[in-house]
């Protein structure tokens, strides 16, 4: 049975988690070939992950296929401050209209509003994904 609860975060990596660092996101191809892309996403209050791209690209359909990720989201004032995630798909959205309301969500998140790139997020078939949080390794304290 796949359960959506993700591993119980500490108080330090829920702060860290809630700050609108980018995250870089690893896939791997049908051949077993890694692939990583850098993109934005948002810690729901149920813990899970949430992230969003354009439909067509390939680490989404990745992401759909294997139905796992590893991101690694670095703090920008501080690159040695980092949470490591291990993660599994529990829901993928491609209804256009939520996926398109979550990019424009996360690009308030951060701080992205201009009216033109709202406007090409509202053009473009979309897909969101939710992830389960399996492991977490975090360098925060700096250990």
């Amino acid at each position: 049975m796949t359960t959506t609860a993700s591993l119980k975060l500490n108080d330090g990596q829920i702060a860290f988690l809630q700050a609108p660092h980018v995250a870089s996101l690893a896939t791997l191809g049908d051949d077993g070939t890694p692939h990583q892309a850098v993109i934005w996403y948002r810690l729901n209050e149920d813990g899970t992950l949430l992230v969003n791209s354009r439909a067509p690209r390939r680490w989404p359909a990745e992401l759909a296929r294997s139905r796992r990720a590893s991101l690694a989201i670095v703090d920008g004032g501080d690159g040695m401050r980092w949470v490591g995630l291990a993660c599994t798909v529990v829901d993928v959205d491609d209804d256009l209209a939520r996926a398109r309301a979550d990019i424009v969500a996360l690009a308030h998140r951060y701080g992205d509003t201009a009216l033109g790139t709202i406007a090409a997020f509202m053009t473009q078939q979309r897909i969101s994904f939710r992830l389960r949080i399996d492991a977490v390794h975090d360098h925060l304290a700096g250990d």
